[in-house]
């Protein structure tokens, strides 16, 4: 279980390519700068596609944890 201290969280269990995506795109259009997003996910592609889409926006994908078949991310906005 993270310390991290999420200010939103974004529950995609279920959700497919490209949904974790852009619906985390949606919740950190939300927040301010500095702000964290904890998002969970149970696509086993949801990693890649986050690690990706955070090189491409500047968003930093601080901490990556995995249990129970859910893939749970921080993501602190740019």
């Amino acid at each position: 279980m993270s310390n991290i201290k999420a200010d939103q969280v974004l529950d995609c269990k279920g959700d497919v390519c490209p949904m974790p995506i852009l619906k985390t795109k949606k919740a950190m259009d939300t927040l301010s700068s500095g702000q964290v997003l904890q998002m969970m996910s149970t696509d086993p592609g949801s990693h890649n596609d986050l690690l990706s889409w955070c090189e491409r926006t500047g968003n930093e994908l601080l901490e990556k944890e995995e249990g129970s078949g859910v893939y749970t991310y921080y993501v602190k906005k740019k």
